[in-house]
């Protein structure tokens, strides 16, 4: 068990039987009434964010969530095949469940396996990836105000925002948290 005043951004906790990662929290103390916790948290089998208010000094479940390193093998119809690194065990994810992280998954790329209790709920990749640019416009000179964009399709499909001095075939470092262009790999 965990007091809910000692969340910390990235903590996961079992609540009402579901399974979360604290994304935000604020401790608030109201001039009138007792103290409570505001947070917002994800649910790890779902995807789901919620908004979830705690009573200061509350107690709730503490989930203690198995970390595996895994390689991405390859993708047939609907489903992705990983290979555990250390058992070689296989197993299949749908697309369903890796709507986001297939934005930046590649052919023998290594990720971890994020799972609770033996059921597997997601995958967790690293900050940033190198990525190809499959296709952009080429950039025109003299065209630049002040920090002109334009968009570029990465070799996995993802249309990031990128400089106009990016090329085609370019490999480019994209942050995995909100698909943003970092910089040149």
């Amino acid at each position: 068990m965990i007091n809910v005043n000692d969340f910390k951004t990235g903590l996961t906790v079992e609540v009402d039987g579901d399974i979360f990662t604290v994304l935000d929290f604020q401790h608030v103390k109201p001039g009138k009434g007792a103290a409570f916790v505001r947070s917002k948290l994800k649910n790890l089998r779902n995807g789901n964010t919620v908004e979830r208010t705690f009573r200061a000094g509350e107690t709730i479940g503490r989930a203690q969530i198995e970390n595996r390193g895994v390689s991405y093998l390859y993708a047939s119809s609907d489903e992705h095949t990983f290979m555990d690194n250390q058992t070689y065990d296989q197993f299949t994810l749908t697309s369903k469940q890796l709507e986001w992280e297939l934005n930046f998954l590649k052919e023998n790329m290594n990720v971890n396996i994020i799972s609770y209790n033996g059921e597997i709920l997601g995958i967790n990749l690293p900050t940033s990836v190198e990525l190809k640019v499959a296709e952009t416009e080429p950039g025109i000179k003299g065209n630049t105000a002040t920090g002109a964009t334009k968009n570029a399709k990465m070799e996995t499909g993802l249309n990031v925002q990128v400089p106009l001095f990016i090329n085609q075939d370019d490999v480019l470092l994209i942050d995995t948290r909100d698909g943003k262009y970092m910089s040149r790999a």
